[in-house]
């Protein structure tokens, strides 16, 4: 991280809603996570399930984005 990068940037940002019937002490963890910045959002049956998520788009965030120099196609 650099000095000007904020600690908490929106592009890692999620909403998280638990439905009524999570329980997280007895391992009952159900709902729906959307990141911020791009919408994309799931439903999660489990917390394995909402962790990997939120990995999938925090690896496609950090992915550092290719670019033709030409412009051109491919």
């Amino acid at each position: 991280m650099t000095p000007h990068e904020p600690s908490l940037p929106t592009n890692h940002a999620f909403v998280v809603q638990f439905r009524t019937e999570t329980e997280l002490e007895h391992g009952r963890c159900t709902g729906r996570v959307e990141h911020v910045v791009s919408g994309q959002a799931t439903h999660f049956a489990s917390l394995e399930e909402l962790v990997a998520f939120m990995g999938q788009v925090l690896t496609a965030v950090r992915a550092p984005h290719r670019q033709n120099p030409g412009g051109g196609g491919v």
